[in-house]
C-alpha cells in the first residue's frame, strides 16, 4: 500500500542518535528510515528566504495576520506563543490553526519556525529555535542545543503534569495536529515543504534520548499519521467516486457524451492520485521513521500511544493497514511486560472485532495469537483481564468454532472469581456461549413456566453450577449473570414450577442433587434482587442506590412476597426431611414485604407456612436447620407488622411445649441411682438443641432455663460420664441465658433483684466453665474455653463504658490461677503441629477439609484469648507466651499475633515493649535449658530468636519518635537481664545471658541518635574494666551490641579510649573554663538515678532521652605527660557500677589545675580517693596490658595534642574521650593500632568510605538494614 521513498530536506534531524531499542527488520527501510525523494526545491528557497529577511534584525511584523513576532494576537492587546494559546485553551482550536494558516500564507518560514517552537516548548524545553540557529545549524546540533536547554533538576514535562490543566492540554495538544492536517489537506500538506519539515522534526526528536523529546514528537507523529490516515480515506473515497463518475460519462452514448467533463474527471482523478502518492509517501516516512522503533521504546507510555493509534488506524482505514504486515505489532506487544501497553492491545483488538466485517479479515491472525489472548484472561492486571474476556466474547460472536472447550472453559470458572469486574466479563462469556443459540423448535414455547424457554435455560445453569463443583458459592454465580441474564434469573415463576410440577411425558425430571442446586440459585437470586449488592468478598460495600434501582428493588421485593407467600409452604411439605433444601428455603421469608400478608390478604398461607416451621422443628435435630428456623421466627415477629400477634402465639405455644418436654426429660435422665438411658440421652440433647437455637434470638428468660441447665452441667462435672454433646449446647444455652439477663438489666427493663440474681448466675457459670477446661474431653474444653473468654470480655470494666456505672457490681475480673489456666490452655491446645492434631473426628486427619477446619478452630480459640489481652482484661505480660510463638507458626496464627501486638501497644507502647523483650527472654532461657551454657550462637535454635527479635523490630514501624520511650526501656529491660545472672564459671567469665545482647542489637537501629548514648553509658553501669578489655569470642555478643550502639550514635567518633570506657573522661578545647569541665554529681544523685526503673520514666528532669537520665560520667587518674605517665598509669579505667561517679577533668588542662581545683569542694577529694582505688586495682592488670597500652598511649596523647584546638564549647557533657573531626587525624591514629585486638568506631560520613580498610562489623545497623531488611517483605 505505502511505497517506501525518500523524503529529502535540508531541515535534516540527527541520524546519528541510535534507537534505544532495536529496530524491526521486517519494515525498517535499509537505506534509513527518513528516506524519501520529494522536491526539496522550495525548502532550500524557503531557507534562504528565511535568512535574508532575518538579516535585518529577525522576523518583522506581519500586518493583518494574528501573529505578531511568532506570538498570537487576541484583540490587538494580548500576545501569546502558540504553546500558551494551546495550553491555556481560551481561543477555538480551528481559530488558532486558521490564524497559523494565514500566518503561513503571509510567511511560511516564520510560521513553520513557529511551528518547531511549539513543538519544542510542548517538550518541556525552555529553549527556541531562533532565525540564526535555523539557518546556521545542522539538525542535529539544533536538537543538541535545545538538550541543554532542559531543566535537569526536574524530570516533568508537559505531557507528564498532574492536574485537570495538563489533562485539558494534552486533548488540545492532539486536536492540533488533527486540526492542522484537517484545514491543510486541501493545498499546504502538498507544497512539499510544510509536511516534509515536520516529519523530519518529529521524527528526529522521535529518535532523541531525551524522553520529554520522544515521548512529545511519538504523540504528535501518531496523531499526524492519523489525521494523514483520514486525509487518504477521504482521498480514496472521493477517487471512487471520481472513478464512478468518469464510468458512467463513458458509458454513455457518442451523442451524449461530453468530452470536456471525461477530460476534467481525468485530470481530476489524476490529481487525486497524485496526492494519495503524496500522503502515502508521507505515513510511510512516518511509519518508518517513529513507529517501528518506537513501539519497542524503552518507555511504556510512548508503547501505548503507537499502539492506541495503530488500532485506530486499522479500524479507520482497513483496506490499507488491515493486514498482517500492520497486525503483528499488535500481536507481539500483547507480550509486553506493562499492563498499560497489553491493555492497549486488547482494545485495539475489540475495535475490529466489533466489527462483523472487519473480524473476517482476522482469521490468521485469531489463530496466531488466540492462545495468547486466552492466557491474558489470568492476567495479574485485573484491567487487563477483564479487556481480555471481552475480546474472547467479540471472537466469540464472530464465530462460534474459533474457541475450543478448552479455551471455554478456562474463562468459565473466572465466574467465580472474587474481583467482580472479572466475574461479571466471565458471566456475559458464559451467557453468550450457552444461552444465546435458541433453535428452531424454541420459538413456539410458552414464556413462562416448566416448558417455556426459560425453563430449558434455567436448567442449563444448574448443569454449569453442578459441574464446576463449587456448590458453596451460588452467589457469585448469580452476581456474575446477574448484569447480562437478570430476567432470566428473576423467572422464579419457572424455578418453582420445575420444583413442584410433575415432568411432562418424555421430560426428564431432575434429579435430587439439581433440586438442591436450583433451590440454592433460586434464594441466591431473591437475595440478589432484594440487596441489590453483591455478595461478601465481591465489593468494597453497599453503593447507593438511584432512584430507578430503588423502584426495580422495591417491586422485586413485592414479586418475591407475592410468589413465594404461596408457595414456600408448598416447598416446605414436599422437602421437609431434606436437610440442604429447607436451610435454603428458610432464608428466603427476610426478604419479603410482611405487609403483603395483610394488605394481599394472604394469612391463610402465613398459617401454612408457621405450620410448616413447626414440622421441621419437630423432624430435625440438625443445629443448622433450627437456627434457620429461629431466624424465621425472628422475621416474621415484628411488632410493627399487624401480623406479629398471629406469629407469637405461634411461637409461644412452640416453646412451651419445647420447655415442658424439656424439663420432663431431664428429670427422668438425671434419676439418682440409674445409668442414663442413650435414647433418654438422646431426646434431651434434640430438645436442648432447639432450646438453645431458639435462645439465640429469642428471649426465653421467662421459662427460667437457667437452673434446668446449671443442674445438668454440675452433674456432669460429678459424674464425668455426661455426654459431650449434652454438655456442649447447655453451656450454650446457659451462656444464652446470662446474655438475654445482662440485655434487659442494662436498657433498664429488669425488676429489682435481677441484678445481683445476674451476678450470681455469671460468677457460678464462670466458675462452671473454669472447671470444663480441665475436663478430659477436648470440645468441652473448647467449648468451655470459648464461652469463658465471652464472659470475662463482656463482664470485664469495659461494660461501665458509654454511662452505664449502674453496672460496676457485675464487673468479673479473672484472678491469678484462673489467668494461668487460661494461658497453659491456648499454649496446650492451639501451638501444636499440625501432625500432632488427633482432635478431626471420624478418623479423618488425613483429609484435608477435617485439617483446615480444625486449624480453624484453634485460630477462633487463639484470638478469643487476644482479645483479653487486648481489653486489658488479662495482664498484658502473659501475651509474651503468645508473641514467642510468630515466628514458628506464623503461617497459621501470624496475622492475629501480629495485629495482638498492634493493639497492645496503640493501648501501652512501654508495657508492649516490655513483653516483647519478655517474650525473647523466655525463649533465651528455653534455649538455654535446652542446649546448656556453651551452646553455638550460630545454632538454629538461637538464630531463630534473632530472625524473631529482628521481625519484632519491623513492627515498630519507621516513626522512631512515636516509639522512642517503648524502644528505650525495652533494651533497659534486656541489658538488665543480659548481665542478672552472673557466670557459673566465676569470676572473669561474662555473665550468663550475655548472648542475649546479640538478640538485643536487633532493635538498635530503632533507637534515636542521642537515645543510643544514653543507652550506652547504661549498658556501662553493668561493667566492669575487666569486661571492657575482653575480645575472646564469648564476649563477641557485648562488643557487637556496644558497636550496634556506637555506629551512628554521635556526630563524633568514639575513640580508642571510648571503646574501652566512654564514661571515662571528656575532652574540651583550651577554650573551655575549668569550673565547668568539673562539675559532677553527687553520690546522693547517683544513687538515686540507678535505684528503680523510676529513673527511666522521670519526665521532670532535663535529658535529652525521655525514659532515660544519663549514666555519671566516670574518668580515672588525670592525663599526664606520656614520658611522666608510669607504665602502671598510662590507661583510663572505668569505675565499677556500684562505686560513686564522677564527671571527667579536660586531659588538656595540666597537674598545677587540677591540684588547684582540688580545694574548691568536697568532690574533689572524692575523685582523688576513688583514684587510689583505681590505681590499684591498675596495678594487679600490670602484666597483662601494661606493654600494649603504653605504646597505644603515645599514640594517642599525639592526636589529642593535635586536636585539643578543634574543641568547642559544649554545654552537655561529652562522653567520648577523643573527638576526632579530620580525616588526616584519623589516619594518623590507625596507624598505630592493632585491628587485631581493638575496635575502631569510625564517624557515620566515614563508615562506608574508611570500611575496606578495617575489619568488618558485622553488627553495623548499615549491614544489617542490606542483609536483612531490604531483602525481607514486611508480612
Amino acid at each position: 500500500m505505502i511505497a517506501a521513498q525518500d523524503l529529502h530536506t535540508e531541515f535534516q534531524f540527527p541520524q546519528e542518535a541510535e534507537s534505544q531499542l532495536s529496530s524491526d527488520t521486517d519494515l525498517e527501510d535499509p537505506d534509513g528510515k527518513n528516506a524519501r525523494t520529494t522536491k526539496g526545491a522550495a525548502a532550500k528557497k524557503g531557507k534562504k528566504a528565511l535568512g535574508e529577511r532575518a538579516k535585518g534584525g529577525g522576523a518583522g511584523t506581519l500586518p493583518g495576520a494574528g501573529w505578531v513576532n511568532g506570538h498570537h494576537r487576541e484583540n490587538g492587546m494580548e500576545n501569546m506563543t502558540l504553546f500558551e494559546v494551546v495550553k491555556m485553551g481560551k481561543s477555538a482550536t480551528q481559530s488558532v490553526v486558521d490564524d497559523w494558516i494565514e500566518a503561513y500564507k503571509h510567511d511560511r518560514d516564520i510560521a513553520l519556525l513557529d511551528l518547531i517552537n511549539f513543538f519544542i516548548q510542548c517538550s518541556g524545553c525552555k529553549g527556541a529555535v531562533s532565525v540564526e540557529m535555523f539557518r546556521h545549524m545542522q539538525n542535529s546540533e539544533i536538537i543538541r542545543k535545545m538538550t541543554e536547554e532542559f531543566d535537569e533538576d526536574s524530570g516533568d514535562y508537559p505531557l507528564t503534569l498532574s492536574g485537570p490543566q495538563w489533562k485539558k492540554f494534552r486533548i488540545s495538544f492532539c486536536d492540533f495536529i488533527a486540526v492542522l492536517v484537517r484545514q491543510c489537506q486541501y493545498s499546504i500538506i502538498y507544497d512539499e515543504y510544510m509536511m516534509d519539515t515536520l516529519i523530519s522534526l518529529l521524527t528526529g526528536l522521535s529518535d532523541s534520548q531525551v524522553r520529554a523529546f520522544r515521548h512529545t514528537s511519538t504523540l504528535a507523529a501518531m496523531k499526524l499519521m492519523t489525521a494523514l490516515v483520514n486525509v487518504a480515506l477521504n482521498l480514496s473515497i472521493n477517487m471512487d467516486n471520481t472513478q464512478r463518475q468518469y464510468e458512467a460519462e463513458r458509458n454513455k452514448v457518442i451523442a451524449k457524451r461530453a468530452n470536456d467533463r471525461l477530460e476534467l474527471l481525468l485530470q481530476k482523478r489524476k490529481e487525486l492520485q497524485e496526492n494519495q502518492d503524496e500522503i502515502e509517501n508521507m505515513m510511510n516516512a512516518i511509519f518508518k521513521g517513529v513507529f517501528v522503533h518506537r513501539y519497542r521504546d524503552a518507555i511504556a507510555e510512548i508503547r501505548a500511544i503507537c499502539i492506541e493509534e495503530i488500532g485506530v488506524w486499522m479500524k479507520l482505514y482497513s483496506d490499507a493497514f488491515l493486514n498482517d504486515s500492520y497486525l503483528k505489532y499488535v500481536g507481539w506487544t500483547m507480550h509486553d511486560k506493562q499492563g498499560e501497553v497489553r491493555l492497549k492491545c486488547l482494545t485495539a483488538l475489540q475495535g475490529l472485532y466489533y466489527n462483523r466485517e472487519l473480524s473476517a479479515r482476522l482469521e490468521l491472525f485469531t489463530s496466531r495469537f488466540k492462545d495468547r489472548i486466552v492466557s491474558m484472561t489470568l492476567d495479574k492486571e485485573y484491567d487487563v483481564a477483564v479487556q481480555a474476556i471481552k475480546l474472547l466474547t467479540l471472537v466469540l460472536q464472530s464465530s462460534d468454532e474459533v474457541l475450543t472447550a478448552e479455551d471455554c472453559e478456562s474463562v468459565y470458572h473466572l465466574v467465580y472469581s472474587a474481583h467482580r469486574p472479572i466475574a461479571v466479563s466471565a458471566g456475559e462469556f458464559l451467557f453468550k456461549k450457552l444461552f444465546s443459540h435458541r433453535g428452531p423448535d424454541e420459538d413456539g414455547l410458552p414464556r413462562r413456566g416448566r416448558q417455556s424457554l426459560n425453563g430449558s435455560l434455567i436448567k442449563t445453569t444448574v448443569f454449569f453450577f453442578l459441574e464446576s463443583e463449587l456448590h458453596e458459592h451460588g452467589a457469585y454465580l448469580v452476581d456474575s449473570l446477574w448484569e447480562c441474564a437478570s430476567e432470566l434469573l428473576k423467572d422464579w415463576e419457572t424455578m418453582i414450577s420445575l420444583l413442584l410440577d410433575e415432568p411432562m411425558p418424555g421430560e426428564e425430571a431432575l434429579t435430587d442433587r439439581q433440586e438442591t442446586a436450583l433451590v440454592e440459585i433460586m434464594l441466591c437470586a431473591v437475595r440478589q434482587a432484594c440487596e441489590c449488592h453483591p455478595p461478601v468478598g465481591r465489593g468494597t460495600g453497599k453503593r447507593i442506590l438511584t432512584a430507578k434501582e430503588k423502584k426495580t428493588q422495591l417491586d422485586d421485593r413485592t414479586r418475591v412476597t407475592e410468589m413465594f407467600a404461596v408457595a414456600l409452604p408448598l416447598l416446605l411439605a414436599k422437602y421437609c426431611v431434606d436437610i440442604d433444601k429447607v436451610t435454603n428455603l428458610l432464608q428466603i421469608p427476610k426478604y419479603f414485604d410482611l405487609d403483603i400478608y395483610t394488605t394481599g390478604r394472604l394469612e391463610k398461607h402465613l398459617d401454612a407456612l408457621l405450620r410448616q416451621i413447626w414440622e421441621v422443628v419437630d423432624k430435625h435435630t440438625d443445629i443448622e436447620v433450627l437456627e434457620a428456623c429461629s431466624t424465621t421466627y425472628h422475621y416474621l415477629c415484628n411488632e410493627e407488622f399487624t401480623i406479629f400477634n398471629r406469629v407469637d402465639i405461634a411461637r409461644s405455644q412452640l416453646l412451651d411445649e419445647l420447655v415442658d418436654k424439656f424439663n420432663r426429660l431431664l428429670e427422668d435422665f438425671l434419676q439418682e441411682g440409674e445409668e442414663p438411658d442413650e435414647d433418654d440421652a438422646y431426646q434431651v440433647l434434640s430438645t436442648l438443641k432447639k432450646i438453645s437455637a431458639f435462645h439465640n434470638a429469642h428471649d426465653l428468660c421467662k421459662w427460667d432455663l437457667f437452673t434446668s441447665n446449671y443442674r445438668l452441667l454440675n452433674t456432669g462435672l460429678q459424674n464425668g460420664d455426661m455426654p459431650e454433646q449434652i454438655v456442649i449446647h447447655a453451656m450454650q444455652c446457659t451462656h444464652y441465658i446470662i446474655l438475654w439477663h445482662l440485655a434487659k438489666v442494662s436498657d433498664g427493663s429488669s425488676v429489682k433483684g435481677d441484678m445481683v440474681t445476674l451476678r450470681k448466675q455469671m460468677r457460678a457459670f464462670c466458675l462452671m466453665c473454669q472447671r470444663y477446661i480441665n475436663s478430659i474431653n477436648t470440645a468441652v474444653k473448647e467449648q468451655a474455653f470459648t464461652i469463658l473468654c465471652d464472659l470475662l470480655l463482656i463482664f470485664s470494666h469495659q461494660i461501665m463504658a458509654s454511662g452505664r456505672e449502674q453496672l460496676e457490681s457485675l464487673v468479673y475480673m479473672p484472678d491469678s490461677s484462673l489467668q494461668a489456666e487460661l494461658l497453659n490452655f491456648i499454649l496446650d491446645q492451639v501451638f501444636i503441629d499440625q501432625d500432632d492434631d488427633n482432635n478431626s473426628t471420624d478418623g479423618q486427619q488425613d483429609d484435608e477439609a477435617s485439617k483446615i477446619e480444625a486449624l480453624h478452630k484453634r485460630r477462633n480459640l487463639l484470638a478469643a484469648y487476644c482479645k483479653l489481652i487486648i481489653y486489658n482484661v488479662v495482664e498484658m505480660n502473659t501475651g509474651a507466651d503468645i508473641f514467642k510463638q510468630y515466628m514458628r507458626y506464623y503461617n497459621d496464627y501470624g496475622d492475629i499475633i501480629k495485629e495482638t501486638m498492634s493493639k497492645t501497644r496503640q493501648i501501652d507502647k512501654i508495657q508492649c515493649a516490655k513483653t516483647l523483650i519478655l517474650s525473647l527472654q523466655r525463649l533465651f532461657n528455653e534455649m538455654l535449658s535446652e542446649l546448656g551454657l556453651n551452646f553455638d550462637r550460630s545454632s538454629s535454635a538461637f538464630c531463630g530468636i534473632k530472625e524473631l527479635a529482628r521481625r519484632f523490630s519491623l513492627t515498630f514501624g519507621l516513626d522512631q519518635m512515636k516509639t522512642r520511650e517503648a524502644i528505650a526501656m525495652l533494651h533497659k529491660d534486656g541489658i538488665e537481664f543480659a548481665f542478672k545472672e552472673p557466670s557459673p564459671q566465676g569470676e572473669g567469665s561474662p555473665p550468663l545471658n550475655l548472648a542475649f545482647l546479640d538478640i538485643l542489637s536487633e532493635f538498635s537501629s530503632k533507637l534515636l541518635r542521642q537515645d543510643k548514648r544514653t543507652v550506652h553509658m547504661y549498658l556501662e553501669r553493668f561493667m566492669t574494666f575487666q569486661m571492657a578489655l575482653q575480645r575472646e569470642d564469648c564476649w563477641l555478643p557485648l562488643i557487637s551490641y556496644r558497636n550496634s550502639l556506637q555506629a551512628g550514635g554521635d556526630d563524633d567518633t568514639m575513640s580508642v579510649i571510648s571503646g574501652i570506657s566512654s564514661r571515662g573522661s571528656t575532652i574540651r578545647s583550651k577554650k573551655a573554663k575549668p569550673a565547668t569541665a568539673s562539675k559532677r554529681k553527687l553520690p546522693e544523685e547517683e544513687n538515686s538515678c540507678s535505684s528503680s526503673d523510676a529513673v527511666w520514666m522521670n519526665r521532670e528532669q532535663n535529658v535529652q532521652t525521655p525514659v532515660m537520665m544519663h549514666s555519671p560520667h566516670l574518668t580515672s587518674t588525670v592525663l599526664r605527660d606520656p614520658k611522666k605517665m608510669r607504665p602502671e598509669d598510662s590507661y583510663t579505667f572505668t569505675m565499677p557500677a556500684e562505686q560513686h561517679p564522677h564527671q571527667a577533668l579536660p586531659p588538656q588542662q595540666q597537674q598545677p589545675h587540677h591540684q588547684h581545683q582540688a580545694t574548691i569542694d568536697y568532690n574533689t577529694q572524692v575523685t582523688w580517693m576513688l583514684t587510689q582505688r583505681q590505681q590499684a586495682e591498675a596495678r594487679q592488670q600490670q602484666e597483662r596490658v601494661s606493654m600494649h597500652y603504653a605504646k597505644m598511649r603515645n599514640h594517642m596523647q599525639q592526636a589529642i595534642r593535635r586536636s585539643s584546638g578543634l574543641m568547642e564549647d559544649d554545654e552537655e557533657p561529652i562522653v567520648e574521650d577523643v573527638m576526632m573531626s579530620s580525616e588526616d587525624r584519623l589516619e594518623d591514629i590507625n596507624e598505630g593500632m592493632d585491628f587485631d585486638t581493638m575496635d575502631i568506631d569510625l564517624p557515620a560520613s566515614k563508615n562506608r568510605r574508611e570500611r575496606t580498610e578495617l575489619k568488618p562489623d558485622y553488627f553495623d545497623p548499615s549491614s544489617i538494614m542490606d542483609d536483612s531488611v531490604l531483602n525481607v517483605s514486611m508480612f
